[in-house]
């Protein structure tokens, strides 16, 4: 497989996508294949929002085909992202694993602002280059996303979790298309866009424009019925009452209008004109890039190591006024214990980047309060908007900062309440610990005391210490003494040894 390949999936709430795409030579990319299927996971959650059996099966055996597609492709070529139907199944985790296994390819479900961040991202790259203001929507299966932005730049963004599906499941009860049933999801839509609607009160916007499936099909009917040049208002209203004349979503039979769209077109065209109404939006044009071309885009970023998640960290750390230098030390300890506990084989470098950006990010919570300060760091960093982080990835920020010191015990058992616990995950937590207390004094320790780490296993190791540095510092030895205390309890055993 050539190493100028990238491959992005997309899990939609409608519709599965895969597109894979050439980096070219100034760095763009240039589609040379995509495949979609629909799938309709949000019609597959049941009344306590369980992904049902049959469709989990139906996912399944995409993901399968997909799987096909991307035999030979390396992690770091391929971005698999999940959206609202995988935020909201209760049983996704176990859906996931099984599904990661399938595609051979690890899933990220993303939050709704990241979503919304990475479909800006994926439409202006498919338009015209400009600084003005831009206004992008993006209806999916299960929510929609509001992005207001310049450039490649996104600047307010918003998800709200109605889509297509839900819609046309819950307004259009067997397919019923009617003058009531339609002003029910128009006003609902409304009412939903309503709470967040401020947030773009000032319309100062010199573009809007709409992006995915339901864009695109509203656009097409529009155009194809000769209602109007693009999607508008009016288009919108004529649309509605030729749709009303079929009575029922089976009967449909439009020029323009595709087969697999047609069950949740009323839906969607409920939320746009709802959307359209509320912001007195009259016309929008469409955009051919969205959520899988700006998760490629993000990759390419990553790729060639112009990661966003740097310049998220860099953010983070100005704005809650850290130790760069103290972060820095915990940081170089903390991964130098463990790349010499782990096997190289075994160690992961996007792992390995989140360890050391959770080491840098460890006092975070003390904007809040010192007591308890790794709780607090835990609750901004798993609700912050962090652009460029996975839903995973900052559970995982969240969880490294919440256990690097407390109880262990009382730790691993709030892990293991989310997920199951990992050897590496207990590896990490350990360096992160050991990293913390050898820095407590918030100095460099000196090139002739490194800790070095002998005869490691999967059951302990040594840890082997200058011992006059450590009768130096009596409270670094008293803290290692009752870390290596805590993790006895586990059966893990480390033998502190002096040199």
């Amino acid at each position: 497989m050539e190493n100028n390949l990238l491959a992005t999936v997309d899990l939609g709430s409608n519709s599965f996508r895969l597109l894979i795409a050439s980096i070219r030579e100034d760095n763009t990319l240039h589609p040379i294949d995509q495949i979609k299927e629909t799938v309709r996971l949000t019609g597959g959650l049941d009344e306590n929002d369980n992904l049902t059996k049959e469709k989990q099966e139906v996912a399944l055996a995409v993901l399968a085909r997909f799987g096909e597609r991307l035999i030979g492709f390396k992690k770091n070529q391929v971005r698999v992202v999940g959206t609202s139907a995988l935020r909201v199944a209760r049983n996704a985790e176990d859906f996931i694993a099984i599904a990661n296994k399938t595609l051979g390819f690890d899933i990220e479900v993303i939050s709704g602002t990241e979503e919304a961040r990475l479909i800006y991202i994926g439409a202006m790259h498919s338009m015209s280059f400009t600084q003005d203001k831009r206004l992008v929507i993006d209806i999916g299966g299960g929510s929609t996303e509001f992005v207001t932005g310049t450039g490649y730049d996104p600047q307010i963004m918003e998800s709200v979790t109605m889509g297509c599906v839900s819609f046309s499941n819950r307004y259009f009860i067997g397919g019923e298309l009617s003058e009531h049933n339609f002003a029910d999801a128009i006003f609902a839509a409304r009412g939903k866009v309503q709470a967040m609607e401020h947030l773009f009160a000032s319309h100062d916007w010199s573009a809007v424009i709409g992006t995915s499936g339901t864009a695109r099909a509203l656009y097409d009917l529009c155009i194809e019925n000769g209602f109007s040049d693009q999607i508008s208002l009016d288009g919108l209203y004529k649309l509605r009452k030729l749709l009303i004349k079929h009575k029922n979503t089976k009967n449909l039979s439009m020029v323009g209008l595709k087969d697999d769209r047609a069950p949740v077109i009323a839906g969607g065209l409920s939320i746009m004109t709802g959307v359209m109404e509320e912001f007195n939006i009259t016309t929008m044009t469409i955009a051919d890039g969205s959520l899988r071309e700006g998760v490629m885009y993000d990759l390419l970023g990553r790729k060639s190591n112009c990661d966003l998640r740097e310049s998220t960290v860099k953010r983070l750390k100005k704005r809650s006024v850290l130790d760069d230098a103290q972060g820095d030390r915990v940081g170089h300890v903390t991964l130098d214990l463990y790349q010499q506990v782990v096997d190289q084989t075994r160690q992961d470098p996007e792992q390995i980047k989140l360890l050391q950006w959770a080491a840098q990010l460890y006092e975070t919570g003390l904007v809040i309060s010192h007591n308890d300060y790794h709780k607090h760091g835990a609750y901004i960093l798993a609700n912050a908007e962090l652009a460029g982080f996975s839903k995973p990835e900052q559970t995982l920020l969240a969880d490294l900062v919440r256990s690097h010191r407390g109880g262990l015990i009382k730790a691993i058992d709030g892990l293991k309440n989310k997920r199951r616990i990992k050897s590496k995950l207990l590896m990490m937590i350990l360096c992160f610990r050991l990293a913390v207390i050898f820095n407590r004094n918030r100095k460099s320790i000196p090139e002739d005391h490194i800790i070095r780490v002998t005869e490691p296993t999967k059951d302990g190791f040594n840890l082997l210490i200058d011992g006059k540095w450590l009768k130096q510092n009596p409270l670094t030895r008293h803290s290692l003494n009752e870390e290596i205390a805590e993790w006895k309890k586990l059966d893990f055993k480390i033998k502190l040894v002096t040199s």
